[in-house]
């Protein structure tokens, strides 16, 4: 008879047979009855020691074992390791709390497993938890990990975790049972004593697969380091890499604390389709497609209410709370009013419209469920802050082969010519409103997976929000960074890179766990032992996702103290929350050095004046009130009329007249007004001129007043040269 794949890893370590398999079977028959009894025990002919203790699995379990790599050269990331498994199962013990984990590590010392005291063999693997339902205890065994003195085979613990799991659940729920490897990879695996060990992965990879059997690969190679044997470490990748070709199986390689948190997927969540139907091309051809969730933000559990009432030797209470509301016309009066007795009611202006549930369902968009393609159009024309709600996976019907063709034909046609296509959607019967969304073609690299599209909702004209800011090409040039600037700000750019070429990418989407639900976990697990127990500090690792990486920083001060030293920067006081703030800027020619973002609280106040007291702050407070249009005229005019008054009646240099000018001159470049003050600076200097104003002349001249050129403001139809030029002229003296 066939030997089973355990005799053939005995054989690999103890040398016990001394004959060629090839001598009783061709090397293809071989394989055959390899797989055929690869359950079979050399104790029994009869029957097999995998044979199941139950029927089967229930359907909505998941029968897990965790592949935990304890030897010497993890011991270093062995506390990452405890903290990614008990959030694991930590999770489990919330949303799936009848799935059953078991836990081997290898790297030990001692040897503690059934096919080591069956047949022999599998040295240095131990059973900490056999397959049982998932409670606290299993998390308390991850948290407490065995530190190995020896290498580990990883070969060695897949096979102990695939007897458990065989033995376990038998040939049912296919699907539902997974192994979890987490290793370094870097130590050796044993040469089998016939064949290759390709030949000996890819026997244990189709029995994986014959058996259901799905497997994930987490290499840790944060601490690769000198001591390491590159070609141990090549070797063991391309074995792993034999599983996922062979097998259901992945593998990921990470190398932080961070995202080896992040890369074992600590919920299961079942795929379940959006729609299945038709997309339609045109009334004569559809193509057969299911659409998928393919992102969807996870939330906190939901809290439920709990009541304490019920009596504590009530063991069937389900301590739910039930909450009725009762309607009346007056809190004081005692009449509840019935359900017919109500209605809805909309406001319209001053009244309340009431419409009935049966003019409610008239008004339903009423359509056929469905996705119709409305055309195509260039991907540049969909602006990525058009995409709304989550991304959905457009996929072809697997068991429709010319769908799976015609949406591989489509696809690559709109990504060769960087189209995407816009669709109309309606996911089910009944549904009270439909969806326009753009489809980006998904074109696949690995021949077993077809190619699909990404499905982004996008709005209506209903749904964009469109916001007034100034242009940033119509400001002037003193706003604008110049060379040195530019080249620090690039500078900080690089150095803050998240991708570098020679590490692994940080913060991968895909690798970085939400620090909000973990600690959530965690906390979690703490009450359920102590109702007192207190908050726990924020972990290292999950610090790393909300703050920057002071390593970062602190290798890289010079280029830090080069932005801060290239920008002016300067305290600001302290705002008020409904505070507002203006920007007070030193005017052109101005020696003013109070260059600071003030504020004015106009949730206060509301001013539509511009006073005697302070003029300055009254404008800037009216020109920043966006609740109509007219404000700005309003206090354009206003200041003018200020200034005015200021010249005829100064008996001073002029310099409260002249600081309002300043805010004036500002307040007309940040709202795009030239013409407005260019008139008015003229007049100012005929008004000037005309009443022999020569102090104030003086003092205007020496600030060096300009009008608004185009450089400052695109509106403006002065030249930046004739801006310059422009000046007061002083009077001429009058000969005696």
């Amino acid at each position: 008879m066939g030997l089973p794949l355990s005799k053939i890893r005995m054989k690999t370590r103890r040398n016990m047979f001394t004959q060629s398999l090839s001598q009783s079977f061709s090397k293809k028959k071989n394989i055959l009855r390899l797989l055929r009894f690869i359950t079979f025990s050399p104790s029994s002919s009869t029957s097999p020691p995998f044979s199941t203790n139950r029927f089967s699995m229930a359907r909505n379990r998941e029968g897990l074992v965790l592949l935990l790599d304890v030897g010497p050269a993890m011991h270093s990331i062995l506390p990452h390791v405890e903290k990614t498994c008990s959030l694991l199962l930590q999770k489990k013990l919330i949303y799936n709390k009848y799935d059953e984990v078991g836990i081997v590590v290898f790297g030990t010392e001692e040897t503690e497993n059934e096919l080591a005291k069956d047949i022999g063999g599998y040295d240095n693997v131990a059973v900490l938890r056999t397959i049982r339902v998932v409670d606290e205890v299993v998390v308390d065994n991850v948290k407490r990990l065995p530190r190995g003195t020896v290498a580990g085979d990883f070969l060695d613990a897949v096979i102990v975790g695939m007897d458990m799991l065989i033995k376990m659940y038998g040939a049912a729920q296919k699907g539902k049972k997974q192994l979890c490897l987490i290793t370094n990879a870097a130590c050796p695996t044993k040469d089998p004593f016939e064949g290759t060990k390709d030949e000996q992965v890819s026997t244990i990879a189709v029995k994986m697969a014959a058996e259901g059997i799905k497997m994930e690969s987490i290499v840790m190679r944060a601490n690769a380091n000198g001591d390491v044997d590159e070609k141990i470490v090549e070797e063991n990748d391309h074995l792993l890499n034999l599983f996922s070709s062979n097998a259901i199986a992945k593998t990921v390689y990470v190398e932080s604390p961070l995202s080896l948190l992040g890369s074992l997927k600590t919920r299961r969540v079942a795929p379940v389709t959006l729609f299945r139907g038709d997309l339609e091309i045109n009334p004569t051809m559809k193509i057969k497609v299911w659409v998928y969730k393919k992102v969807s933000e996870e939330r906190l559990p939901t809290l439920k209410m709990y009541s304490d009432k019920a009596p504590p030797s009530d063991n069937f209470a389900k301590h739910e709370v039930k909450i009725d509301y009762d309607y009346k016309v007056t809190a004081e009066t005692s009449d509840v009013l019935a359900p017919e007795e109500r209605i809805k009611g909309f406001r319209y202006g001053p009244h309340v419209i009431p419409i009935s549930p049966e003019e409610m369902e008239t008004l339903k968009f009423k359509t056929e469920k469905g996705m119709k393609l409305l055309g195509f159009a260039d991907a540049s024309n969909i602006l990525r802050h058009y995409y709304m709600k989550d991304v959905n996976i457009v996929v072809p019907d697997p068991s429709k082969e010319k769908s799976v063709i015609a949406v591989s034909a489509i696809a690559r046609e709109m990504k060769q010519t960087n189209k995407v296509a816009i669709v109309r959607c309606v996911w089910r019967n009944g549904q009270g409103n439909m969806v326009v969304g753009v489809l980006t073609p998904n074109v696949s690299e690995r021949d077993d997976t077809p190619d699909s599209f990404y499905f982004n909702m996008l709005p209506f004209a209903e749904d964009v929000r469109e916001f007034p800011f100034p242009s940033f090409s119509r400001f002037p040039a003193s706003w604008k960074p110049d060379e040195q600037q530019q080249a620090v700000a690039d500078d900080l750019v690089k150095m803050l890179d998240l991708t570098p070429s020679d590490k692994e990418e940080v913060l991968k989407p895909e690798l970085t766990p939400n620090p909000v639900l973990q600690r959530f976990y965690e906390y979690l697990e703490l009450k359920s032992r102590s109702t007192d127990a207190a908050l726990p500090l924020m972990d290292e690792a999950f610090k790393k996702i909300m703050e920057q990486n002071p390593e970062l920083s602190s290798n890289n001060k010079s280029i830090m103290d080069a932005f801060r030293g290239s920008f002016e920067v300067k305290q600001n006081p302290k705002l008020k929350k409904t505070s507002k703030r203006f920007l007070r800027d030193k005017p052109s020619g101005s020696d003013d050095e109070d260059n600071l973002m003030i504020t004015y609280n106009a949730g206060e106040n509301r001013v539509d004046t511009v006073g005697d007291a302070n003029p300055i702050q009254d404008f800037e407070a009216m020109i920043s009130r966006r609740d109509n249009h007219d404000w700005i005229d309003k206090a354009i005019s206003q200041m003018k009329n200020r200034i005015l008054k200021l010249v005829e009646d100064s008996t001073d240099e002029g310099d409260k007249a002249l600081e309002c000018l300043f805010a004036l001159r500002k307040g007309c470049v940040l709202e795009q007004e030239p013409k407005q003050f260019n008139e008015f600076l003229n007049h100012l200097y005929e008004l000037c001129q005309e009443r022999k104003l020569s102090r104030f002349v003086k003092h205007f001249t020496a600030k060096k007043i300009t009008l608004i050129p185009k450089s400052e403001a695109a509106d403006s139809d002065v030249a930046d040269e004739d801006a310059g030029d422009f000046t007061f002229k002083p009077e001429p003296k009058l000969e005696s």
